[in-house]
């Protein structure tokens, strides 16, 4: 049965402390943006989209550590995510503008929830920096977790993705000044208890469990195992929404509450929204509309994304679409260590392509993505993948292609049954490394590197017709990835799409090649003999 739902894809909204590095793309950007290409392909309308998180803390304490303000770190931040995500291709709608209007979404969504009389107050105690007069929450503070011992921020911790709120982390200091003394105090704020949709989240991941990738779902199973924390929905903080309701003065939204209202402003605008009332801006996620809602994050955003988003959705009753999947990776390292901003190990777009055309990076990051266990980046790995596994490999296959179809001396060439069999049974292979629930772009790059081996055999057919319906084929294929290469064969004139019934007969056009120098676009090499023909 044919899904014609709207499909909307949301990545984790990234935050504006620096430009993404490679860690980030390899993980939601660059898999999000090959989910939503296939769909595109197949027909289906997507709209995927994010926005920054600028309320969140760590905005502050980079800030400071840079010598600049929250503001203006946020603005070149933008600047930096924006371009780096367009250096690679990734079709995500630009970033929404953080302002009132995106304010007055996040409060608007808060609100009901105080209206409806959801949220509980409830007296918390907090580290608080005594010099500096602060109160310590997620980036503000570091220890140890609770449950793994490992050091972590507060609020969740990266190595387990256990939440630890409040006073839970162990041997808390303030991250901007370690040797600070902090006492810790009490203080009344508006809260959502979680364990009190402890049956429809356990209805919710029975029905979805297929839909997650083990190491976050065994997370889900652990937390779902103990008694559920309460969700902060206003904090003590100087940087952030103003919370009009809260228990006490000085308090804002709590950062991670503003993920969902802000995935909903970020839809909104890049349906055009600005142009109409803000109330409207919650509309493409209502029930009504009956979107599919995909998640793309990290295994570290499990908690947030995953049931403490969930929990906000469900807290509203009927009114908002639930995610029908979250895909989670794990962590990316480069050259067998964690990216880290901080200790400056790192590597960013920019520096990637400078050393190869984009669809070489696109193709490395997806056959190394950490899908479901931490993979290592390395530029010799790089090079010599993407040499050995794909240009080589497939500027072979065009190289046949143009001497099969030079010898016909034909302008149309015919195919057979039997190869229009093989070419819809690749697609079909390939379609289904992009579906839910099984999404795998790692295995869409695998799959196509196979592909390229089995054509490049010269038993594989001597059919001119059929080599090329299959090199066409496997360029439909591989599109949502290698996307310089498919925009250069669509300009070329051929047809590529998930829904093409292969044809009794096809042009005798040339495929396009791959080149290994930075800033060629595909097909810029020496013209081929098919491609001169008069």
């Amino acid at each position: 049965m044919t899904d014609n739902r709207p499909v909307i894809i949301i990545a984790a909204t990234p935050t504006p402390n620096g430009d993404l590095h490679v860690g980030h793309l390899a993980g939601p950007y660059l898999a999000g943006d090959v989910y939503a290409r296939y769909l595109r392909a197949s027909g289906r309308a997507v709209s995927y989209t994010t926005c920054t998180d600028d309320s969140q803390s760590y905005v502050v304490t980079t800030a400071s550590r840079r010598g600049t303000t929250p503001r203006q770190l946020c603005a070149a931040s933008t600047a930096a995510i924006s371009n780096s995500l367009a250096e690679m291709g990734i079709s995500i709608e630009p970033l929404p503008p953080i302002d009132d209007r995106y304010a007055q979404s996040v409060l608007d969504f808060v609100t009901r929830l105080h209206a409806t009389g959801r949220l509980r107050e409830r007296t918390v105690r907090l580290p608080y920096a005594t010099r500096s007069e602060r109160y310590l929450y997620d980036g503000l503070v570091s220890g140890r977790c609770p449950i793994c011992s490992a050091t972590s921020s507060g609020g969740a911790c990266e190595d387990c993705g256990h939440p630890n709120n409040f006073d839970e982390l162990q041997d808390a200091h303030y991250s901007l000044d370690p040797d600070e003394p902090i006492s810790y105090r009490q203080e009344r704020i508006l809260v959502l208890p979680m364990e009190e949709y402890r049956q429809q989240l356990t209805s919710y991941f029975h029905a979805h469990a297929n839909r997650w990738r083990p190491h976050p779902m065994q997370l889900v199973r652990e937390l779902l195992a103990r008694p559920l924390p309460d969700i902060p929905i206003t904090i003590p903080g100087q940087w952030g929404i103003p919370a009009p309701f809260a228990p006490s003065a000085g308090q804002v939204v709590y950062p991670w509450v503003e993920a969902m209202p802000a995935s909903m402003y970020s839809t909104w605008h890049a349906a055009g929204g600005e142009h109409g009332p803000i109330s409207e801006q919650d509309g493409y996620w209502r029930a009504e509309r009956n979107a599919e809602v995909v998640y793309f994050h990290g295994f570290d955003n499990t908690y947030h994304w995953g049931l403490m988003d969930l929990t906000l959705l469900m807290a509203h009753g009927d009114r908002y679409t639930l995610p029908a999947a979250n895909i989670c990776n794990e962590f990316y390292e480069l050259e067998g260590a964690k990216f880290s901003t901080s200790r400056n190990h790192l590597m960013r777009a920019g520096e990637l392509l400078a050393e190869l055309p984009r669809d070489l990076v696109r193709f490395y990051l997806a056959m190394t993505a950490p899908e479901q266990r931490r993979t290592n980046f390395t530029v010799a790995g790089l090079h010599e993948l993407t040499r050995r596994r794909l240009v080589e490999p497939w500027n072979a296959l065009a190289d046949r292609v143009d001497r099969l179809v030079d010898l016909a001396d034909a302008s149309i060439l015919a195919t057979t049954a039997a190869g229009r069999g093989r070419a819809k049974e690749m697609l079909e292979r390939l379609s289904q490394c992009y579906q839910l629930p099984n999404f795998s772009m790692t295995r869409a790059a695998q799959t196509i590197a196979g592909e390229l081996v089995r054509l490049g055999c010269s038993d594989t057919t001597t059919v001119p017709g059929d080599l090329l319906l299959a090199g066409r084929t496997l360029l439909a294929g591989a599109a949502p990835i290698l996307i310089d290469l498919a925009e250069k064969a669509a300009a070329d004139g051929l047809e590529l799409g998930f829904g093409i019934p292969a044809p009794d007969a096809i042009p005798a056009l040339p495929l396009p090649r791959l080149s290994t120098q930075a800033g060629d676009q595909a097909g810029h090499l020496a013209e081929p003999a098919l491609a001169r023909r008069g």
